[in-house]
């Protein structure tokens, strides 16, 4: 099984980047904001979409995955949350971090496209779904489409 530099697997599975796609999508509709990156995410429970989100799709500075688990109309305890980048384990808004409102709903099972990169925080929510028995899985081949949303950010580099 291929992992990336921190041990965490990568998924071939055909689904998991059909979902992927689907937050790419997402993410391309966030409207750039100076310290905020724009993220995009998807629920699925049983390969049925349950909800989509993106960055400050909802009022009060709210996050993709956030929004997607605002969204839902359906008990997501075991659904998987695809998501464009790690989902934040600290927010520079002071808002709940999005890792601790996955853990709170249940969540079984994390896909990725791209860690967060530490150019606002130092993002450790890999390893605390990790330790809360949470699978996370990187989908590979997207990062550059994960990341062309964030140019307003990554470019400051």
């Amino acid at each position: 099984m291929m992992t990336d530099i921190y041990g965490t697997p990568y998924t071939n599975d055909e689904s998991d980047l059909q979902f992927m796609n689907t937050c790419i999508q997402e993410a391309n509709k966030s409207i750039p904001a100076p310290a905020a990156y724009c993220v995009g995410a998807a629920l699925v429970k049983q390969g049925q979409l349950l909800s989509t989100g993106y960055s400050r799709e909802l009022p009060g500075n709210t996050h993709a995955e956030e929004c997607a688990l605002a969204k839902t109309a359906v008990d997501p305890t075991g659904a998987t949350m695809y998501t464009t980048m790690e989902p934040c384990s600290k927010r520079l808004s002071g808002n709940r971090p999005c890792v601790d409102r996955i853990i709170e709903a249940k969540i079984k099972r994390v896909v990725m496209g791209v860690r967060e990169p530490p150019d606002l925080v130092n993002c450790e929510g890999v390893a605390l779904l990790e330790r809360h028995g949470i699978e996370v899985a990187i989908v590979p081949g997207v990062e550059e489409a994960c990341l062309a949303p964030n140019r307003h950010i990554l470019s400051k580099q």
